[in-house]
């Protein structure tokens, strides 16, 4: 009895730090967003080291999601069509296939296939740098670091998300393509009318608005994890660690709060 109690100040005082803790860590990412926005309408424009990273953010992901775009068009066509067919309902392939493509799968898929291979990087790049005072060594030489790493590659992954969430959109129309017109000797034109008949502007624009969304969160998270690695090369691998982890985890939450917010905007149309 008397050890509980001589351990209660203890807890008290863990509970308390671990609040204060998680209160100043939003704080420090508060400021760092807020940074990237006044340093992005600042001079000098770092346009060169951007069009870079959204070489790297594009098109080095093209593979990568052409393979999976192609084979979750053919997977979910694979899954869905036992359950058409059996209600007479198989000319509604494709456009079911889109309406899920579309509102949900295209945005979410493309941002957590980079959120792993473009926000790892991120982190163990910048995390290598900051271990090996690189970044010191920048702001020494009169180089504003933040607008060089953070700046250019938040915006190719803003930018280059929606575009691969297009792409991805439009491998999974083919993958499901080649199942249906395996199946059913459907034309490529009568898939193609199918699968646009039920999208209309709201879907392509919520999953545009999306993809920026997301495309911004993974970028932002995996530069602030590499910017502020600390203890060596054993921070550069939970910094890659963490970037993955809290993307996707935001990713989710964004993904939630969007997609009742669209539904909302929905009801009153």
């Amino acid at each position: 009895m008397e050890t509980g109690e001589q351990n209660r100040p203890q807890r008290k005082y863990l509970i308390s730090k671990g609040i204060d803790g998680f209160f100043a860590s939003i704080h420090h990412v508060s400021l760092f967003v807020l940074r990237f926005f006044k340093e992005l309408f600042s001079a000098p424009v770092e346009f060169r080291e951007t069009i870079r990273q959204c070489y790297i953010v594009g098109v080095k992901s093209l593979p990568l999601i052409s393979i999976t775009g192609l084979i979750t068009g053919v997977v979910f066509t694979l899954q869905f069509r036992p359950v058409m067919v059996e209600f007479g309902a198989e000319g509604w392939i494709p456009a079911t296939v889109a309406v899920a493509v579309i509102r949900a799968l295209a945005p979410l898929v493309t941002s957590l296939i980079c959120s792993g291979k473009v926000g790892s990087s991120f982190g163990a790049e910048l995390g290598a740098m900051r271990v090996t005072d690189q970044i010191d060594a920048m702001e020494v030489s009169a180089v504003n670091p933040y607008k060089f790493l953070v700046v250019s590659r938040v915006l190719a992954t803003t930018f280059m998300v929606p575009a691969l969430t297009i792409y991805f959109g439009l491998l999974c129309g083919l993958g499901s393509y080649f199942q249906v017109h395996q199946a059913d000797q459907t034309s490529f034109p009568m898939f193609i009318s199918g699968f646009f008949e039920k999208i209309d502007f709201i879907d392509y624009a919520s999953a545009i608005f999306r993809a920026l969304v997301y495309g911004f969160t993974l970028g932002m998270v995996g530069c602030y994890q590499g910017y502020f690695t600390k203890q060596g090369t054993e921070g550069v691998g939970r910094a890659a660690n963490k970037a993955v982890v809290i993307s996707n985890f935001l990713l989710f939450i964004e993904e939630v709060l969007i997609v009742s917010g669209i539904s909302i905007l929905r009801s009153f149309m």
